[in-house]
Order: C-alpha cells, then sequence, then structure tokens
C-alpha cells in the first residue's frame, strides 16, 4: 500500500498512527478493539487481545497467510507465502543460514559496509567538524551494500548489481500499486507492465547465472559456504542427498528466496535505522548514554560479535524504536475453515487483521506514556516489558517469526555503534516529520541531520 504524500507534517510527539494507517484507526475508533468491518468484499476481524493475537500466530494451520496482492508477489515470495509442507521444508532449508554461527561469520562485512559509509561522511565534514546530511538515502545503500556482501560473499559485485536490478523492480510494483487495479493486469501490454516483466526477467536469469556458478564452485570444492546463499544451497543439497531427489528447493524456489533476502533484509534495516537515528537526534541524552556503552565496551574498535550482546542500552533502544515504528503496520491472517476463537466463531474466508502498530502504542498494555520514547521500558527485557503478552511483534511471533530478525538486530547494532563512534548528530532545522506509509513506514521527506565529527 502506498499512501499519497501529505502537505501537512506532524510532530515527534504526535502519534503516527492515525497518519501512516487511518482505515485501522477509524476502524478501531468505531468499532473497538476486537471489531469487524467489511474490508472491500472481505469480512476482516480486528484483534487487540493479546491472548487471542497469540493463539492466532501460534496455530499457523489454522490462520494462514492470506493470498497477497498478485503485485507485490511480483516482488516477494518465497517462505513468507508458503504454507504447510512447504513453508515447513523451506524454514527448515533456510534455517542454518541465520544460526549465530554463521552470523557471526558475516560480521567483517557488516564491517566493511559501514565504515565505507562513515567515510563518506568523513569526507563531507567541512574544516568547523560538521555537515548537513540526509541520512536516509545513505542508511537504504548501507543496508542495500551489507546485504549484497551477506548474501553474496565473493560474488558481491554480481550480487550488488542484482539487488540494484530488483530495486527497480520494487521501484515499479510501487507505480502498479498505486494505479488502479485491474483484474488480469499481468497480460496487460502496458508500458509498465512490459518494463516489470523485463526486469523481473533479467533477476531471474543473473540469479541463475550466479547460483549455477556456485553451484559448479560447490563440487570443485573452490568457495567457501559463508553467506547466505552458499549456506543455502549447501542445506539445500543436504535436504535432497539424506531424503532423495525431489525433496528439495527447486531452482526457482532458490532464486525466489534470494529475493526475499534482499527485499526483507535492506527494508527492514534501513526503516530502523532512520527512525532510530532519527529519535536519538530528538532526545540527546539517550544518544550520549549510548555512546557512552559503545565506547565502554569496544572503545574506537570495531564491533565484534561478543560484544554486541553486552549492548543493554543499544538494545533497550533498538527495541523502543521497533515499538514506536515496527517494520510491518499490521499481520494478516486468513481463516482457512470454521474456527473458535476465544468467544468467536469464525467462518471460513474471514480475515483476521492484528494492527501492531496500534498495539505497540495501546496505553492498557503499554501504560499511559505509550506514545512516548522510553527506552528504559525494556531494561529487564522484552518479557517483563510486555507482562509476557502477545504485545510486542516487530517481527511477528509464533512458529513463523521472521527468521532474519538476529541478522536484522545485529546489522543495526553494528551500524549504530560504529556511527556513535564516530558522530555526534542532531535533526537540521530543516528536517520535516511525516512518517508515509511505502510498505513500511518511510520518512516521506528524508532524514536531515547536522553531523558533527568526534
Amino acid at each position: 500500500m502506498i499512501r499519497r504524500a501529505r502537505s501537512k507534517p506532524i510532530s515527534l510527539s504526535d502519534d503516527i498512527a492515525s497518519y501512516v494507517t487511518p482505515f485501522l484507526c477509524q476502524t478501531v475508533k468505531n468499532y473497538g478493539k476486537n471489531s469487524f468491518a467489511w474490508f472491500g468484499p472481505r469480512p476482516r476481524v480486528t484483534l487487540m487481545n493479546p491472548g487471542l493475537i497469540k493463539d492466532v500466530l501460534t496455530k499457523i494451520y489454522d490462520f494462514r497467510k492470506p493470498n497477497t496482492n498478485p503485485l507485490t508477489r511480483v516482488l516477494v515470495t518465497g517462505l513468507v507465502n508458503h504454507e504447510e509442507e512447504k513453508w515447513a521444508k523451506h524454514r527448515r532449508i533456510i534455517n542454518p543460514a541465520f544460526h549465530l554461527k554463521k552470523l557471526e561469520n558475516m560480521v567483517p562485512a557488516f564491517h566493511q559496509s559501514c565504515s565505507e559509509m562513515i567515510s563518506k561522511w568523513e569526507e563531507m565534514v567541512s574544516n568547523e567538524g560538521w555537515c548537513e546530511l540526509d541520512v536516509w538515502p545513505c542508511l537504504v545503500n548501507l543496508t542495500s551494500d551489507v546485504i549484497s556482501r551477506a548474501a553474496f560473499g565473493s560474488s558481491y559485485e554480481e550480487g550488488k548489481r542484482i539487488f540494484h536490478l530488483i530495486d527497480q523492480l520494487r521501484y515499479l510494483t510501487q507505480q502498479l500499486i498505486q494505479s488502479v487495479y485491474i483484474p488480469g493486469w499481468r497480460f496487460l501490454p502496458t508500458k509498465l507492465n512490459k518494463k516489470l516483466k523485463a526486469c523481473d526477467t533479467e533477476i531471474r536469469c543473473s540469479l541463475k547465472g550466479v547460483i549455477n556458478k556456485r553451484e559448479k564452485a560447490m563440487k570443485a570444492g573452490e568457495v567457501d559456504n559463508d553467506d547466505l546463499l552458499g549456506t543455502l544451497m549447501e542445506a539445500n543439497s543436504r535436504e535432497i542427498q539424506e531424503n532423495g531427489g525431489g525433496t528439495g528447493m527447486s531452482l526457482t524456489d532458490v532464486i525466489d528466496e534470494c529475493k526475499i533476502f534482499y527485499f526483507a533484509g535492506q527494508e527492514t534495516t534501513s526503516v530502523l535505522l532512520v527512525w532510530t537515528m532519527v529519535l536519538l537526534a530528538h532526545h540527546p541524552i539517550w544518544q550520549s548514554r549510548a555512546r557512552e556503552e559503545v565506547l565502554r565496551v569496544f572503545g574506537h574498535n570495531k564491533p565484534d560479535f561478543n560484544g554486541l550482546n553486552r549492548l543493554k542500552i543499544v538494545t533497550m533502544i533498538l527495541y523502543e524504536v521497533l515499538r514506536l515504528y515496527p517494520p510491518a503496520v499490521q499481520l494478516i491472517r486468513l481463516v482457512g475453515k470454521e474456527t473458535k476463537l476465544g468467544n468467536l466463531v469464525l467462518p471460513a474466508g474471514v480475515e483476521i487483521s492484528i494492527p501492531n502498530i496500534l498495539i505497540h502504542r495501546d496505553p492498557e498494555l503499554w501504560g499511559d506514556d505509550a506514545g512516548e520514547f522510553k527506552p528504559e521500558r525494556f531494561a529487564e527485557g522484552v518479557s517483563m516489558a510486555t507482562k509476557n503478552q502477545s504485545s510486542f511483534l516487530p517481527f511477528s511471533s509464533g512458529p513463523r517469526i521472521c527468521i532474519g530478525q538476529n541478522f536484522a538486530m545485529m546489522e543495526a547494532k553494528i551500524a549504530l555503534a560504529m556511527i556513535l563512534q564516530h558522530f555526534e548528530f542532531e535533526l537540521s532545522s530543516t528536517y520535516t516529520h511525516s512518517p508515509v506509509l511505502v510498505l513500511t513506514a518511510h520518512p516521506q521527506y528524508g532524514a536531515n541531520m547536522i553531523l558533527r565529527k568526534l
């Protein structure tokens, strides 16, 4: 969903939910936190009760992922959309790629990408030791570069070119989503459709070439499979050997998962980092506390994997940002057959909406200060902050919790730590706070900041 540009900005203290998701807010306001409304031709039940939410996200075979907009399926298909046996198989094969030991091996790739961004920022600093910069495109480029290195390793340059094409595919898809949806759109010979199809075809051909090349290198023992692609292919090969031909992922499946590596990894972390910088610029005391912790743990050395676990204040800050600006503003599930949920009897075909962005700011769950930036609420961890309720869902929950959450958190911690080691930052007078929904909540007018070199 793409929202049109707003003419009036909002304050950092305003509740962004009514601006980013007005339909959700109006539904809850008119009909209550646990309510029913029609979403076009589809009946939709909105749930904000933590107990019911836990049931929905745990019982994955009763409450399934709905068929997504065919436009977004061009961009995102794979593990996030699969169900039942196919989902279980893909999850099992992909899991090793996100094992903590594998993530530890990726730390040098994270360092390199962050160091290159920081070096560019240092070059921009004037003789007075400061510069004004829109950090949003820089953070988008950073996370794109990180996922390119992490996914393709030695084939980084090829991966970067492919992911540039995926960016183009995302742009074209967003253009189509903004237009009126017409059934059978894929078969209409419009200029935009032709561009979309050509871009997707080029991506698939390029990924196929990289995968085939990697497969040959693996058979010849000429490659170290520490990147996401290599680990995925290695696990897939083991699946086939152990369970027979036809049990692993097809080439098309691997290509789809590579696309998701990029899209989900890049999108989630870039928005987390930009809102973290915005909020820390607005709350300099927390910025100072985070910097003191980073310098205490790492000094001026590059962050290491083990030290990341000692960044308690940084972790609290990132959790609070994820609470206020969750990557997914709502989770949608579909009732496959008549199902009892609490006191409700839900017929087949009903959609369940779990509005993260409202749940995360609900005073009944988080207290009267729910709309305020207060990282200290996570001082004793997530379970104490939420009283063990399903009320903190930045990466969803249950068996289908985001497989890349550790990757995203590790990347965010390293990037933020390295930025804090080198710069102080504050919001520029030209900054306009206007979150807008572009799949995730983006800063509509960028994130202009004053950077001061330490």
